[in-house]
C-alpha cells in the first residue's frame, strides 16, 4: 500500500504543477515560457523545477511581463535523513520516531510542490504555497512506515493592501478547509500561518497570511485538541482523508490568486511605489534566510539542490537605513504596516 500511496501523491503534485504553470503562462501569453528543468538526485529521487525570470535584463523597468520572477517546483525524493536533519525535525514533529540519543539515520520518502510568484507590479501581491507528504521508515525494517504526515499552506504578501483581495484569498482557502471539516480547520491554520510567517526582529508578519499546517496524521494534533477529544466532531485523519484535504487546498491555488493578479497586474505605479515593493521584498528575504524551516531543512539534506531551494527569493530587493517610507500611519504604506503588525480576520 505504501508504494501505491506514494505514487498517488507523486502523480497529484506533478499534475498540479502542470496546471499552475499552464495557468500562469496563459495569463501572460506574450511573456517567455517557464524554463522546465528536470533533475535527478544522486541519493535517490527526482524533480522538475519550473522557473520564470527575464534572462539578463538591463533594466527591469524596460520589461513588460506580468511576472518578474516565479518558480513552481516538484520534488519526489527518498534516501536517509542525516543526523542534522533528524535533530531539527524531531523538534518540529512530535510523531517522529526513534530515540533522541540515537545516531541512526532515518530512511525517508518525500513528495511535494512548492511555488512562489513575484509579480512586477507593486500593487499585485507575491504569493507562496507548498504542499507535501513525508514519511520515515523503521531503520530496522525499511518496509515498515514509522511515521507519516502532511504539511503545507498558502500565504499572500502584498506591498499595498486591498481589503477585497485579502478577503477573496482567505475565503477561498476557508472554503477548501470547510469542505473537509466545517468550522474546524481554517481558524487554527490561519492563526498558525500568522505565527509562522513572523519576523521577530521586525515584530511584523511577512504578509497578510493564509493557512499553514504541519504534522497532520492520524494522531491527535496540538492545534485541534478540542476537536480531537470530542467524539461528536470529526476531521481528516487517515492518509486518504488528509490527502483529499490537501488536494482541495492545492486545487484552490489558482482560484485564490489569479483573480487578484488579473485585477492588479496593470495598475499604474510610480518609482516610490516600486521602492516600497523592494523594501517589502527585503523583509521576504530576511524571513526566508533566517527563519524558514523549509530552507533550513533543504540546505541540511544531502544532495540539496540549492538553486531550487533559493528560487523563492525575489529577483531584486532593497534595504534602506532607517527608511522613512511607511512611518506615516495614514499613508498607503503605513496601512499595510498596520496589518502586518496586527493580524486581522479576513474570512
Amino acid at each position: 500500500m505504501t508504494v501505491v500511496f506514494r505514487d498517488q501523491v507523486a502523480e497529484y503534485v506533478v499534475g498540479l504543477q502542470d496546471r499552475i504553470v499552464a495557468g500562469l503562462e496563459k495569463f501572460d501569453p506574450s511573456a517567455p515560457k517557464f524554463n522546465r528543468d528536470s533533475w535527478t538526485r544522486a541519493e535517490g529521487g527526482k524533480g522538475l523545477s519550473c522557473a520564470f525570470a527575464i534572462p539578463n535584463p538591463t533594466r527591469l523597468e524596460d520589461t513588460n511581463t506580468v511576472l518578474e520572477k516565479a518558480g513552481v517546483n516538484v520534488s519526489i525524493v527518498h534516501g536517509s535523513l542525516p543526523l542534522a536533519a533528524v535533530k531539527q525535525m524531531r523538534v518540529e514533529h512530535a510523531t517522529l520516531p526513534s530515540d533522541p540519543d540515537s545516531q541512526e539515520a532515518l530512511p525517508f520518502f518525500a513528495a511535494g510542490i512548492s511555488l512562489i510568484v513575484h509579480p512586477r507590479n507593486p500593487h499585485a501581491p507575491t504569493v507562496h504555497a507548498n504542499y507535501r507528504y513525508f514519511e520515515v521508515s523503521d531503520p530496522k525494517d525499511p518496509s515498515k512506515i514509522a511515521a507519516w504526515w502532511f504539511g503545507g499552506g498558502s500565504d499572500l504578501t502584498p506591498s499595498y493592501l486591498y481589503q477585497e483581495d485579502a478577503i477573496h484569498f482567505h475565503e477561498t482557502l476557508k472554503n477548501a478547509c470547510d469542505r473537509h471539516a466545517p468550522g474546524v480547520l481554517y481558524r487554527p491554520f490561519k492563526k498558525w500561518c500568522d505565527e509562522y510567517f513572523y519576523i521577530p526582529h521586525r515584530k511584523e508578519m511577512r504578509g497578510i497570511g493564509g493557512i499553514f499546517f504541519d504534522d497532520l496524521n492520524s494522531a491527535d494534533h496540538h492545534l485541534l485538541l478540542s476537536t480531537d477529544k470530542d467524539p461528536s466532531s470529526s476531521r481528516p485523519r487517515s492518509q486518504e482523508e488528509i490527502f483529499a484535504f490537501v488536494k482541495s487546498c492545492g486545487d484552490s491555488f489558482l482560484p485564490s490568486y489569479l483573480p487578484i493578479l488579473e485585477k492588479r497586474a496593470k495598475t499604474p505605479f510610480n518609482e516610490q511605489q516600486r521602492r516600497w515593493q523592494l523594501l517589502r521584498r527585503g523583509r521576504y528575504v530576511e524571513f526566508n534566510l533566517v527563519y524558514d524551516r523549509g530552507t533550513k531543512f533543504g540546505l541540511n539534506t544531502p544532495g540539496a539542490r540549492v538553486e531550487s531551494i533559493l528560487m523563492s527569493l525575489p529577483e531584486t530587493a532593497r534595504w534602506e537605513y532607517q527608511s522613512e517610507v511607511g512611518t506615516n500611519a495614514e499613508s498607503e504604506e503605513g496601512k499595510l504596516l498596520e496589518v502586518v503588525r496586527n493580524p486581522r480576520e479576513w474570512a
